[in-house]
């Protein structure tokens, strides 16, 4: 699959304006080896705690996308190392981490797509509080469960149908 989320604001104007299409503010940082990756959307909500999102990577990926709502906490890791290998391993297309990802080393050898809003080198608690497959917010943007996720190198978008199926 190959896109430019450039082109696809370009090419679709009145899904930017309706809101069938979003643009998350540019806050997020690249940190896995794929520089592009688009998928439907799992979603997560959490705070400061993992225990979700590795249950979550630990399943099929079936090519989606992993959406972290975490609050945009700076204070603690979602996902490290371990993680980005259950991601890779496990056939997911990427994972966006609205706070902290830790092994960035180790993530940037992962072949699938992280992106973060920074690095915390404290992990997270494992207590398994979350909801899953919910409404998140990211960036102020809303994002539902199958939701497309398109990442690369300009952005992240989100849309409410595939816009590469047309």
């Amino acid at each position: 699959m190959t896109f430019a989320t450039t082109d696809i604001c370009d090419e679709n104007p009145g899904l930017l304006e309706d809101g069938t299409l979003n643009v998350l503010p540019p806050v997020f940082h690249h940190f896995g080896k794929r520089a592009q990756f688009a998928g439907p959307a799992v979603t997560l909500k959490v705070h400061e705690d993992n225990a979700l999102v590795r249950a979550t990577l630990e399943t099929p990926g079936e090519g989606r996308v992993l959406v972290v709502d975490g609050g945009s906490s700076l204070r603690r890791a979602l996902v490290g190392g371990q993680l980005g290998l259950l991601a890779q391993n496990n056939g997911w297309a990427g994972v966006i981490v609205d706070g902290c990802v830790r092994d960035s080393m180790e993530l940037a050898q992962c072949d699938v797509g992280i992106m973060a809003l920074a690095t915390h080198p404290q992990r997270s608690a494992r207590e398994g509080v979350g909801k899953r497959d919910v409404v998140v917010q990211v960036g102020g943007v809303a994002i539902a469960p199958g939701d497309w996720i398109y990442a690369d190198a300009d952005g992240i978008l989100a849309s409410k149908r595939n816009l590469l199926a047309m």
